[in-house]
């Protein structure tokens, strides 16, 4: 059965008007150039050894619904957009730079990047900051042993993601009213502190279920950080920066009162226009109760010791 958006959106967000308004004029001002893109092809097998130590003690969300029902608004604003319409992306051939404050700077081909450490399947909730959520058993390894390779220096503080950029695979790139991508400024970027990106949790990501990551998910390949809420686990990625400052990120800059640089979930923090307290998985009717951290508090909360998360959300 194929999720419906209002079966499983939270209403705050279902029934946000400027969500609306901003889907139906990107419709309207560039569906010709969306609806040529061809469906998502199905990815190959990917083998890989399940770790224990990172799983969550819950039947996975059934893989129609993890690949059909995404955020990846490089495809369009719409939950069904993704699926739809990336057929367009092209995983191969593909490289990622690893550069900035590191001594030893480097481009790396996906298929080395597949080779660099054993493959293992984790299975990590994933918390959309819309109040649903997904348990998916992800295909990869730490994000450590790629920052580790290329050696950062003792001024690297932060890393930076960024997302491809090129409107012929991603037509949402593509300039129109507002935006096709809800006004973000492409390409889309996405920052970590570097002691989160070394957290044993961070999760360089090639695949998931069993495959290769399908395109509307991020290929060929994209980060996972499980205590964050979805947006910060950036997809499709191209480069890995490192960096002295903060990095400006793509949702911060569009809208900085909502979108804070750290994103932890915590229930306590209430988006502008909807409650974090509760949330939906995917594929139930009932709320349930948002842990902090997502669930990964015993082992990320000393991270941010110190810290307000209410001031440093």
């Amino acid at each position: 059965m194929r999720l419906k958006y209002s079966d499983i959106t939270p209403e705050p967000v279902y029934l946000n008007r400027r969500a609306f308004m901003i889907g139906a004029a990107a419709a309207l001002v560039a569906g010709a150039d969306i609806a040529t893109a061809a469906s998502a092809p199905v990815p190959a097998a990917l083998g890989a050894t399940p770790n224990p130590k990172y799983r969550v003690d819950e039947p996975p969300t059934k893989y129609e619904a993890a690949t059909t029902y995404n955020n990846f608004y490089e495809f369009g604003t719409d939950k069904g957009d993704p699926e739809r319409h990336a057929g367009s992306l092209r995983p191969r051939p593909w490289s990622v730079i690893i550069d900035g404050l590191v001594a030893k700077p480097q481009r790396l081909d996906i298929d080395e990047m597949l080779k660099l450490a054993p493959l293992e399947e984790r299975t990590y909730a994933l918390r959309c900051v819309e109040g649903w959520s997904m348990v998916i058993p992800w295909i990869g390894y730490s994000l450590s042993t790629v920052l580790k390779r290329a050696e950062p220096t003792s001024k690297a503080k932060y890393v930076e993601f960024t997302t491809l950029k090129d409107p012929e695979q991603f037509p949402a790139q593509k300039p129109g009213l507002f935006g096709l991508g809800g006004g973000l400024d492409w390409p889309y970027t996405e920052g970590l502190r570097l002691d989160e990106a070394l957290h044993p949790l961070s999760m360089l990501t090639v695949g998931m279920y069993g495959k290769m990551l399908p395109n509307q998910n991020g290929a060929p390949v994209r980060v996972v950080i499980p205590w964050k809420y979805g947006f910060k686990s950036a997809k499709s990625i191209v480069r890995i920066r490192l960096t002295d400052d903060e990095p400006k990120t793509a949702w911060n800059k569009a809208a900085p009162q909502e979108y804070g640089f750290y994103s932890n979930v915590n229930p306590t923090v209430d988006h502008p226009r909807w409650s974090q307290a509760t949330e939906r998985r995917i594929g139930e009717f009932r709320r349930r109760k948002t842990l902090m951290f997502n669930g990964y508090a015993d082992q990320v909360a000393s991270l941010y010791s110190g810290m307000d998360l209410r001031k440093l959300y």
